[in-house]
């Protein structure tokens, strides 16, 4: 069997049968254009008919995958990409007019980065469908499938991956992205097996039959009896582990929450049915990132209302809004920055704009209020024990009396004696501390080894951080996508993290693993992964300790 590696992002196995996305087709011939006010006219109805259809779609999702279609189309109906075209038309037609100015805009937000770089995709994405209402094509994308499918392309746009039915795409393959991409996301939370980075993927024809085992990140072209069967039995077990349920905890009784993360109310009430005991994320930017002026206290309140009310008396974490300049506010522009990820984001914005932080913070105190939740706020892109004490201090005053801090920023990882001394918890985003501990963009796929979570120096900036929670008796919680990932879940418990929040999907796996071993045991998985010499070694370690109940799933 030849087999193909990339990078598992969505776990699980499935065998179908190829379909390519093929890539947009070349442009045909064009004239300048004769009539530049009528083509810029053509041009804008056809980006607001993608944005209409994109609408349409977002409104049959919920959570990330809507958040996201709805993102692709507030670009399409961009004034400055439309602006754009016009300044083209002198020397071109209107389809190669769009496709150069979104070309250009493409550069730009690959230049800026953070978030203007995540929505690259959608911006090509948008440009492509564009261009073939404007000739009359085919409209890009998946092609129609007829049965269990392994869809292979070279990136996926969110409005492609979040309609996929998983009765028909039983896997999805992707010669670009990363472990933070749309794909990797939306594949997760759909339950569908992902790989991403599976260079000559693409080479693979139509129609041949594959098997894809996301968590390995294997793709294996026409598998044998065995490998099938083998797959077969692991799916099989893993059905039997989502039955477990019950508070998180090792085998000898040490406690370790199991949260969910979310997005907006149709997260919640996902979540808030599901067997969580709690929330240790809820992302509150789906209100601010496409309003045109700043939500008002009221309709933050009543928006936190119904996103509080699933969870009864469970713990809902709050982080208060992380925009800034790699996630532009349109009523609150501090203007253009030379590097946006370390720039005036998260907190450092809220600095600037106190009013914003304490509406958000009225807000939920209200909303609080109201349905008797036990609500704790944390403060993104914290650094130093200052502003974890202006935080904390600002959220103590507006009626909220468990205020907490991000652990992103190496600084306050290094440091989180200080910072815990004056804040009540601090939860640490493994994706963006990974970021910064390595120097390596999250958006650029081909530095995702930089990126993996078992990196040691990322587990010594954790392991930082839980000594600070010892020394000072705070709580330590993990809310990055690693916390799902079942043996990093068994080393960073090892490490002393006191809490686990994943998607609402996940949670089983990460029970059941933690019921398979000992809190002394994970302990010495962690020592284990912090005395390997790289991300592969410290892997390594912890699978061949770990019980093989569970590696054997993996």
């Amino acid at each position: 069997m030849r087999t193909l590696t990339g990078l598992g992002v969505s776990g699980g196995t499935a065998i179908g049968v190829v379909a390519l996305v093929a890539p947009p087709q070349p442009l045909p011939d064009e004239q300048p254009s004769s009539d530049p006010t009528a083509d810029l006219s053509r041009v804008a109805s056809a980006l607001e008919t993608v944005a209409t259809r994109l609408d349409a779609t977002a409104s049959l999702l919920d959570g990330d995958a809507a958040d996201m279609v709805a993102a692709a189309a507030a670009i399409a109906r961009d004034p400055g990409l439309l602006e754009a075209v016009g300044t083209h038309l002198s020397t071109m037609g209107p389809a190669h007019a769009l496709h150069a100015a979104v070309g250009g805009y493409a550069e730009e937000f690959t230049e800026l980065g953070g978030y203007f770089a995540e929505r690259v995709t959608d911006l090509l994405d948008v440009g492509a469908r564009a261009e073939a209402l404007l000739l009359g094509r085919p409209m890009p994308g998946v092609p129609e499938l007829h049965g269990p499918s392994v869809v292979i392309a070279h990136d996926l746009a969110p409005a492609d991956t979040a309609v996929m039915d998983p009765a028909f795409v039983v896997g999805i393959v992707t010669e670009a992205g990363g472990r933070t991409s749309h794909t990797a996301i939306i594949a997760s939370q759909r339950g569908i097996p992902a790989i991403v980075q599976a260079k000559g993927a693409l080479d693979i024809p139509d129609g041949v039959r594959v098997g894809i085992d996301g968590d390995t990140g294997e793709l294996v072209l026409d598998p044998d009896e065995a490998w099938s069967t083998a797959r077969e039995e692991k799916q099989l077990a893993r059905a039997r582990i989502s039955q477990c349920s019950g508070p998180g905890a090792t085998s000898d009784g040490h406690h370790v929450l199991l949260l969910a993360n979310i997005g907006n109310a149709a997260d919640a009430e996902l979540a808030g049915a599901a067997d969580v005991e709690g929330v240790g994320l809820f992302r509150t930017e789906f209100l601010h990132l496409s309003a045109t002026q700043a939500p008002t206290v009221e309709e933050q309140a009543a928006e936190y209302v119904r996103v509080l009310t699933p969870f009864g008396d469970r713990p809902v974490t709050v982080r208060t809004l992380d925009a800034g300049a790699d996630k532009p506010l349109a009523f609150a522009d501090l203007g253009p920055e030379p590097n946006p990820a370390l720039g005036r984001r998260g907190l450092r914005l809220m600095v600037e704009r106190e009013d914003l932080l304490d509406d958000q913070l009225t807000a939920l105190a209200r909303a609080a209020a109201e349905t008797g939740a036990l609500v704790k706020v944390m403060a993104p892109m914290v650094s130093t024990a200052r502003e974890a004490d202006w935080f904390t201090r600002r959220a103590h005053a507006a009626g909220l009396p468990v205020a907490g801090v991000m652990i992103e920023v190496p600084a306050a990882a290094l440091r989180a004696h200080h910072v815990l001394r004056v804040t009540d918890f601090a939860s640490l985003g493994t994706n963006d501390l990974a970021q910064y501990t390595m120097a390596a963009d999250r958006m650029v796929g081909e530095l995702s080894a930089l990126l993996d979570p078992w990196q040691p120096a990322v587990l010594d900036m954790v392991a930082a951080a839980c000594e600070g929670g010892s020394a000072t008796g705070k709580a330590v919680g993990v809310c990055g996508e690693s916390a799902g990932d079942p043996l990093m879940a068994l080393v960073l418990t090892g490490l002393g993290v006191n809490s686990l929040s994943m998607s609402v999907q996940r949670v089983p796996m990460v029970r059941w693993a933690l019921s398979q071993h000992t809190a002394q045991e994970c302990v010495q998985l962690a020592v284990a992964a912090r005395s390997a010499d790289s991300a592969e070694a410290a892997l390594e370690a912890v699978r061949s300790t770990a019980s093989t109940e569970l590696t054997d799933l993996l």
